[in-house]
């Protein structure tokens, strides 16, 4: 067995037992998918991605090729290929690196600081340059709302099966947590306006209750 052929198997067991999820392509353990979650305190925590992994036959002299199989919204990131832009990955490559440090240092770094001067996805990059609130915004909404979603279906269809509830009761009940915990009035078509009117009529109907009970005491 060659020496890339041996740093290959142990880079990737060590990357295994530092409890991250792979999935082999084939037999071989040149190409393989890799589960990463979003950087704490970042507006890229909460999500979950698939990363295509593709290791060349002169690993670990030459560096991986990365790329993110489902969407994210990056200035730095392909949206079509999920090719990434990392000059660490690119350009500035050392055999010292192992795949550990790609997943623990490279691309949580990334994701914690975007670089719009050398873009990937223009309209990401324009975005956050011009409107930074817009561009996490817009994150959350592809990004990281999305996963959310997907974790609140799996519940409550855990729900059901282990409850033996009703499952319309069930949906409804996981869909209001969801949407009182993510969702936005607009996204219901509910204005400030409508809400502040609904809570005028609301005060109204107390007051005019209140004055039928005072004014008909018990004989």
């Amino acid at each position: 067995m060659s020496s890339p052929s041996k740093r290959r198997e142990m880079d990737l067991m060590k990357l295994m037992m530092s409890d991250y999820k792979v999935e082999m392509v084939n037999d071989g353990m040149q190409e393989f998918f890799v589960e990463f979650k979003g950087p704490t305190e970042s507006i890229y925590q909460g999500g979950v991605w698939k990363v295509r992994v593709e290791l060349p036959d002169a690993y670990p002299y030459k560096s991986p090729s990365i790329g993110f199989i489902n969407k994210i919204y990056h200035p730095n990131v392909d949206e079509m290929s999920g090719s990434v832009c990392l000059d660490v990955i690119n350009q500035t490559w050392s055999p010292m690196f192992d795949l550990v440090n790609v997943f623990e240092v490279f691309l949580p770094q990334l994701l914690l600081y975007p670089n719009p001067s050398d873009p990937l996805n223009g309209e990401a990059a324009a975005l956050m340059m011009r409107d930074r609130p817009a561009y996490e915004q817009k994150v959350k909404e592809l990004c990281i709302y999305p996963v959310t979603l997907a974790v609140v279906l799996k519940g409550i269809v855990l729900q059901i099966i282990v409850s033996g509830a009703k499952p319309e009761e069930q949906i409804l009940s996981g869909f209001d947590e969801y949407c009182e915990k993510y969702a936005k009035p607009e996204d219901a078509g509910i204005t400030p306006e409508d809400k502040s009117s609904d809570e005028e009529l609301s005060e109204e109907e107390d007051d005019s209750g209140d004055e039928a009970i005072l004014g008909n005491p018990d004989p």
